[in-house]
């Protein structure tokens, strides 16, 4: 399977925070690269915050890669996690699973669900993160300086040489579609991306200096949001995904750039590079068949039907209708694993 869109993003990563070609040749191990990875985002970056918090994933959520449910909601691995396999890291450990976590190299904050600003979905929206982050930082520093036994704890000064990640904003434009006009969608922007900008602020003020923003996704190409939110009267482009929404998540995107562009003026001593994740991702669902997909529209985990509705890995409460969600043979030839969310193969390659 072609990983071409991963490569890409990566050597963005590479690019613009300033890793020298001697890392990139010597593998990027953590000894030459970034000590640790700090994750904030929703379910596109979780790796077991909601299961931590309200309950496990269900099989099979997990099954190509590891083997059982991991936390994540795909087949197999994140982005984030072939992020840390290029970074010679280990894979980040969720922020609120204590059982057994180490977290010398990173911690994840990402929490399916979550937006930028507080949502109706998660309680753990971006600014609350943040705050989680610096509780973190506060208290493994006392624990790290007071205990000889810190291996499981991060370094104090790997703090302000970790890699900052952010992959939020989804459920943002989601929510507004849910529950306003297309038209008022837009109109949120300015006050979803000053609180991303207050994130971003708070976490350099603890000492944070490297960061990786990545944009939106093409939420009019989800065939979840095609079957259960589909607009009004909606014009589709030639891969059938909904135009309004992607326009919408361009304008968004476009915002966010400009953000971004503001932040790198007034933190000069910071990195921050914005990754076009839209591109990535919209380019594979336009050449699926090429790269070795199926339909985009066909995913490979869960019910999508007019009189029943079933998340991958749940079981129908209707004693005439009983049915469970399981998953396809081949998730690798699926761009989609459960309708919201890509499968490993999809992640690897964008």
């Amino acid at each position: 399977m072609a990983s071409g869109g991963m490569f890409w993003i990566l050597g963005l990563l590479v690019m613009g925070l300033g890793i020298s070609k001697f890392a990139m040749a010597r593998g990027l191990n953590s000894k030459c690269a970034f000590p640790a990875i700090y994750s904030f985002g929703d379910s596109t970056a979780d790796t077991g915050g909601m299961s931590a918090a309200f309950g496990p994933v269900p099989p099979p959520h997990g099954q190509t890669f590891f083997k059982k449910p991991s936390g994540r909601l795909s087949d197999g691995r994140l982005i984030i996690d072939f992020m840390a396999e290029y970074l010679g890291l280990p894979y980040v450990s969720a922020y609120l699973d204590s059982i057994g976590t180490k977290f010398a190299h990173g911690a994840n904050f990402a929490s399916a669900g979550s937006s930028i600003r507080l949502g109706p979905r998660s309680p753990f929206f971006l600014a609350l993160q943040v705050s989680q982050f610096i509780q973190f930082k506060a208290r493994t520093t006392q624990l790290y300086k007071n205990s000889s036994n810190n291996g499981s704890l991060p370094n104090p000064k790997d703090f302000r040489k970790a890699l900052y990640t952010f992959d939020i904003g989804q459920n943002d434009i989601i929510f507004g579609f849910m529950n306003t006009t297309e038209n008022q969608v837009p109109v949120t922007f300015p006050d979803i991306l000053s609180q991303f900008s207050q994130a971003v602020l708070r976490l350099y003020g603890e000492g944070a200096r490297a960061f990786l923003v990545h944009n939106v996704g093409p939420i009019g190409c989800l065939p979840f949001g095609a079957a259960m939110f589909p607009p009004k009267n909606a014009t589709l482009d030639k891969n059938r995904c909904a135009v309004a929404q992607n326009d919408a998540v361009h304008e968004f995107n476009r915002q966010l750039k400009d953000t971004v562009v503001q932040l790198k003026k007034q933190l000069p001593q910071a990195a921050i590079t914005y990754v076009d994740v839209y591109k990535v991702k919209f380019s594979l669902i336009d050449d699926a068949r090429n790269q070795g997909f199926e339909d985009p529209w066909n995913f490979c985990c869960g019910i999508l039907e007019p009189k029943l509705v079933l998340f991958c890995g749940t079981k129908s409460e209707d004693k005439n209708n009983s049915r469970t969600a399981t998953a396809c043979p081949d998730p690798q030839k699926h761009i989609s694993w459960d309708g919201v969310h890509f499968s490993e193969a999809a992640n690897q390659w964008g």
